[in-house]
């Protein structure tokens, strides 16, 4: 999915029941982060899915918050384990392609479920 400057790619792959999901993007894809996510009941309202979700960052990158969000959001919809992969990077990326990215990972996220799910 691409708007602007900002190109993002998402890969799915089944393991079982559990799932396993790559993003990269931008001008220069890595790996940059592990999230791992476990279904759960929500502890305010157990009938609310949710999950417990854990972050292994490499030193000096910022992908933590694209993978904790898609990892979490996927498991709690999902009800799967999740393991994302990210690797994202833009040049000089602006505070305005950082909201274009979170959008477009709950747009990319949100047709995976649409797909897993129908």
């Amino acid at each position: 999915m691409v708007k602007g400057r900002i190109k993002i790619n998402l890969k799915a792959l089944a393991i079982g029941q559990d799932l396993c999901v790559i993003i990269t993007g931008g001008n220069k894809p890595h790996l940059g982060c592990v999230a791992l996510s476990v279904p759960r009941p929500g502890l305010a309202d157990p009938k609310v899915s949710s999950s417990t979700t854990s972050v292994l960052n490499l030193t000096g990158h910022k992908d933590d918050e694209a993978a904790r969000r898609v990892s979490h959001l996927l498991s709690s919809r999902l009800n799967k384990n999740v393991a994302v992969i990210c690797g994202i990077h833009v040049e000089n990326i602006t505070p305005e392609e950082i909201k274009i990215t979170f959008d477009l990972l709950k747009k990319l996220s949100q047709t995976l479920i649409n797909n897993l799910t129908s």
